[in-house]
C-alpha cells in the first residue's frame, strides 16, 4: 500500500505475503545472467547495484544507529541512483534501533513508577531486563525505515520497504511476487530497502547459510544480499562491514595481509577469525555468500563501511573502479598482482644492494650495450606506438614528440648510462662521516638505498632505461608504470633491462606494471612503496601528490621557466639563448615559457631581432599586461602569467630592472629553471643569489637543466622541492643514510655522572674507498 508522507516523497510499504501474483520468468535455480565483471575498472559499467549494510556499519554500538555513517551512505546511493543506476539496499539495524527505543521506554517507565511509589526525587539504580531480539526488531523496524525515508528525501529520492524471510525465497509463488515487485520499484526509480523480517524469523541455525551449490538459505543479511543480487540479476554487490576487506588471516594478527582480488578456489589459503561483536554473520559467511553471488553472475566487493575517512566515498569509489576492499573475480590474471610484483622487487632489490659496486656497474654497462645492439627492435616497437598514437588522435603534438625514439636518442642514452656506471662505483655504502664517540666506540654515517621506488611516467619511453640504471646504481628496487601510449616500447625496454639484471641473478628488482592498475591505486600502497617519482605533466604530478597520502612524492610543479634579458645583454647571446630555450624542445619542462625584457630594450634592435626570430620559428606570442600597455597593436594578452605552454608558445612581459625580474619570477615562477642574459657580472651574481629556483643560469640556455648535461649520467626527474633532492635528481637523490655504531659492550650508563667513561666526539678522516 502507498503511504503519503507529509514531509517529502511517498514511501511504499510492501509485505511479501501480500504481494500481488504476477508471473515472472524466474527459475527455481539461480542461473547465471551473464559473466561477472572481471576487472575493477569494469565496475563503472555496473547498472544494477545491491548495497549491503552490516550491523557494524549501521550501529554505533550494540544499540543505537550511526547516523553520520548512514547519512553519507544514503548520499552516495542517492547520487548513483540519480546517475541512472538501479540501487537496492539490504540493511541491518532494526534490532539495534528497537533495543535503544525499548530500553529508553523501560527506563522511563521504571523511573515514573519508582517516583510515584517512593515519593522521593532520588532514584535508585535501575536494571534493564534482557531484551528479546524479535521484540526489538518489531519496535525498531518502523523507526529505521522512517530514518531512511527522511534521509533520502533530502535528495528527492523515494524509498520502499520490503521485509522477507527464508520462506519468501523457497516458496515459488512468493518468490515470483517478490521479483515482480522489486522490478516494478526499480522501473519507477524507487530505492528498495530490504531487510529480513526479524520480528518473526526463527533463530539462525549454525552452519546452515549454504546448502549445496544451487540453494542459499537466508540466515543473515550477507546471504540475503547474495540471494537477492542473483535473483535480481544485479551487476554488483557491495557488502560493507567493519573491516577493510578479506584478509588471509584474522585482521590485527601479525603479517595479516588484505587480499585485493579473491578468486574461487582460494578459500584454503584463508584463516578466518571470530565474528563481529555485533551482527550474526562472520567473514566466512560473507565469503561464502560472495562466492555464491559470483557464481550467479554478480560481481562482489567486500569493504569497510565504518572508517571515518573513507565512509563518505567508499561506495562511489568502488563503482569508479578504485582499489577499495576485496574484489571477487572469476578471472585470475596470468601474471602476478602489483602487490606481488612489489614484494618480488623489494626482495631482489636487497640482493641488488648487496652486490659489489663493480657488479652493479656491469649491469648498467650491459643495459647500455643492449640499447645499441637491439636498436632495430626498440625502434620497431616505438614505430608501432607512434602509429597508434597518431591514428587515435588522443595525444597532443608535444606528447607525441616525447613518445618518439631515434637512433640518436638511443646512442645518447647508452653514453649516459656508461657515464653513470663509472660515477656510481662508490655510491651505495659510501661513508659520509666517522666519529670516535669514545674509546673503542666508533660511529659512521653511510649512504644506503631508499627501498622501493615507484616511477610513473607519461609518453617518454627513454625514461625507462634512465630510471632503471639509476635504480641499479643506487641499489633500489623499482616499480615502473608507463603510459599505455608507449606500451610496446616500454615492454621491449623492460625486457632488455631484466636481461641485463639476470647476469647477476637480480632480474626481479625492476618490475613493469602492465596490469589495469590505476595510478591512484598504486599511490595507496604505502606499506610497500617508499618513494613515488612522477615523470610527466604538471597535472600528473599534482594528481599523484593528492593521491599519495602516505608516500613521499619527489616531483616538480609546472616548468614555468623564465629568461630575463637585461639592458646590458649581448644581442647575439640573447637571440641564441632565447631560441634554444624555447625552440630546441618546447615540450620539455626546462623550456622557456616567459621572456622578461628590460624596459630600456623596447623599440631597440635587440628587441626587434628577438621578436623576428620568434616569429621565424613560428612561436606564438602572448603579451603580459605591461607589455600589452606599451603596444598599439599587441599580441593576445595572456590569461595567466603562470602558464606552462609546452609548445611553440610563450609570454613576453616587460620589467623595469633586474630586481623587478626577480620579484616577477618569485611571484609567477615554479622554482624550476630561470636565466639571466647580461654582460654585467655584478647584476648576474645578484640574480644568481636572489632567485630561489632549483636551477639558476647566467648567459646559458634553460635547456641545460638536465641530469645528463650536468654529468649525472641520467636523472629520474627535476625536483622543485626544498627538502631531500632538488634540481635534476640523479644517483645522490635516490640514496638515504643510516648510522652504524661499532662498540665493545658499551652502555649509556657508562657515560652517566657516576659512570666511568666520557664522550669524545672526535672526527675521524673518512676513508676514500666506498663501504660495501
Amino acid at each position: 500500500m502507498w503511504q503519503q508522507s507529509t514531509t517529502g516523497p511517498r514511501r511504499l510499504l510492501v509485505s511479501c505475503s501480500a504481494l500481488t501474483s504476477v508471473v515472472a520468468l524466474f527459475s527455481a535455480v539461480p542461473r547465471p545472467h551473464g559473466k561477472s565483471l572481471a576487472h575493477r575498472s569494469e565496475l563503472k559499467q555496473a547498472k544494477r547495484i545491491v548495497v549491503k549494510l552490516g550491523s557494524a556499519v549501521v550501529t554505533r554500538d550494540e544499540c543505537g544507529l550511526a547516523l553520520g555513517r548512514l547519512a553519507s551512505i544514503v548520499e552516495q546511493v542517492a547520487m548513483l541512483q540519480n546517475q541512472g543506476r538501479e540501487m537496492m539496499i539490504v540493511t541491518s539495524g532494526a534490532v539495534a534501533f528497537g533495543k535503544q527505543r525499548l530500553r529508553h521506554e523501560i527506563l522511563l517507565s521504571q523511573s515514573v513508577r519508582q517516583a510515584l511509589h517512593s515519593g522521593q526525587n532520588q532514584l535508585k539504580e535501575m536494571s534493564v531486563p534482557v531484551l528479546e531480539a524479535r521484540a526489538c526488531a518489531a519496535a525498531g523496524q518502523s523507526g529505521l525505515m522512517a530514518l531512511y525515508e527522511t534521509m533520502f528525501t533530502q535528495y528527492s529520492t523515494c524509498t520502499a520497504q520490503i521485509l522477507v524471510t527464508n520462506l519468501d525465497f523457497h516458496d515459488e509463488q512468493k518468490r515470483r511476487n517478490l521479483n515482480s515487485t522489486l522490478h516494478e520499484l526499480l522501473r519507477m526509480n524507487i530505492v528498495p530497502i530490504i531487510n529480513t523480517n526479524d520480528a518473526v524469523v526463527p533463530p539462525p541455525v549454525p552452519n546452515s547459510d549454504l546448502q549445496g551449490v544451487n540453494v542459499i538459505s537466508i540466515k543473515d543479511n550477507d546471504s540475503l544480499a547474495a540471494r537477492l543480487a542473483v535473483e535480481m540479476k544485479a551487476d554488483l554487490l557491495i557488502a560493507l562491514s567493519d573491516v577493510e576487506g578479506l584478509y588471509d588471516r584474522p585482521p590485527g594478527t601479525d603479517d595479516a595481509k588484505l587480499i585485493d582480488i579473491f578468486y574461487p578456489g582460494d578459500q584454503q589459503s584463508i584463516t578466518y577469525g571470530t565474528k563481529s561483536r555485533v551482527g550474526i554473520g562472520g567473514m566466512e559467511a560473507k565469503v561464502k555468500a560472495a562466492l555464491w553471488a559470483l557464481q550467479g553472475g554478480t560481481s562482489v566487493v567486500i569493504a569497510n563501511g565504518t572508517h571515518p575517512k573513507v565512509t563518505g566515498h567508499v561506495i562511489t569509489d568502488i563503482v569508479e573502479g578504485k582499489k577499495v576492499g576485496t574484489f571477487f573475480s572469476e578471472v585470475k590474471p596470468a601474471g602476478p598482482t602489483v602487490e606481488q610484483q612489489t614484494e618480488m622487487a623489494r626482495h631482489a632489490g636487497r640482493a641488488l644492494a648487496s652486490l659489489d659496486p663493480e657488479q652493479r656497474g656491469e649491469i648498467i654497462c650491459s643495459l647500455a650495450d643492449l640499447l645499441t645492439e637491439k636498436k632495430d627492435e626498440i625502434l620497431s616497437a616505438n614505430k608501432r606506438d607512434m602509429e597508434l598514437a597518431t591514428t587515435s588522435g588522443r595525444l597532443s603534438q608535444p606528447l607525441i614528440d616525447r613518445l618518439s625514439l631515434s637512433s640518436a636518442k638511443l646512442n645518447s642514452l647508452a653514453i649516459g648510462l656508461r657515464q653513470l656506471a663509472v660515477s656510481s662505483r662508490d655510491s651505495v655504502g659510501r661513508v659520509l662521516r666517522r666519529t670516535k664517540v669514545a674509546n673503542n666506540l666508533e660511529l659512521e654515517q653511510i649512504t644506503v638505498p631508499i627501498g622501493v621506488l615507484l616511477v610513473i611516467f607519461e609518453s617518454r619511453p627513454d625514461c625507462l632505461p634512465q630510471v632503471s640504471a639509476l635504480a641499479i646504481a643506487s641499489g633500489n628496487a623499482l616499480l615502473l608504470k608507463g603510459g599505455k601510449e608507449a606500451s610496446n616500447t616500454n615492454r621491449i625496454l623492460h625486457q632488455l633491462t631484466q636481461e641485463a639484471l639476470s647476469s647477476h641473478g637480480v632480474t626481479d628488482a625492476i618490475q613493469l606494471v602492465s596490469t589495469r592498475e590505476e595510478v591512484e591505486d598504486l599511490c595507496r600502497l604505502d606499506k610497500l612503496i617508499d618513494l613515488i617519482i612522477p615523470r610527466g605533466s604538471s597535472q600528473l604530478v599534482r594528481d599523484i601528490q593528492r593521491a599519495a597520502k602516505g608516500i613521499p612524492v619527489l616531483g616538480h610543479s609546472e616548468g614555468i621557466c623564465h629568461i630575463y634579458v637585461d639592458n646590458e645583454a649581448s644581442i647575439d647571446k640573447a637571440i641564441d639563448i632565447v631560441r634554444d630555450s624555447k625552440c630546441d624542445y618546447p615540450a620539455a619542462c626546462n623550456a622557456m615559457e616567459t621572456l622578461l625584457i628590460h624596459r630600456d630594450l623596447l623599440r631597440t634592435p635587440i628587441f626587434d631581432q628577438i621578436i623576428d626570430m620568434l616569429r621565424t620559428e613560428h612561436v606564438k606570442i602572448h603579451a603580459g599586461p605591461r607589455f600589452a600597455s606599451y603596444l598599439t597593436f599587441s599580441p593576445s594578452e595572456v590569461k595567466s602569467l603562470r602558464t606552462e605552454y609546452g609548445d611553440l608558445e610563450c609570454c613576453i612581459e616587460v620589467v623595469d630592472s633586474m630586481q623587478d625580474a626577480v620579484d616577477h619570477i618569485h611571484k609567477y615562477g615554479s622554482s624550476h629553471t630561470d636565466v639571466i642574459v647580461t654582460e654585467n657580472e655584478e647584476t648576474a651574481e645578484q640574480f644568481l643569489q636572489q632567485v630561489d629556483s632549483a636551477c639558476v643560469f647566467w648567459n646559458s640556455s634553460s635547456r641545460f637543466a638536465d641530469g645528463y648535461r650536468f654529468g649525472l649520467g641520467a636523472e629520474v626527474g627535476i625536483s622543485t622541492a626544498r627538502i631531500h633532492a632538488r634540481g635534476p635528481v640523479g644517483l645522490e637523490g635516490l640514496l638515504t643514510t643510516k648510522w652504524v655504531l661499532r662498540g665493545a659492550g658499551h652502555t649509556v650508563a657508562d657515560f652517566s655522572e657516576q659512570g666511568s667513561m666520557k664522550y669524545l666526539h672526535e672526527n675521524i678522516p673518512v676513508p676514500q674507498k666506498g663501504f660495501s
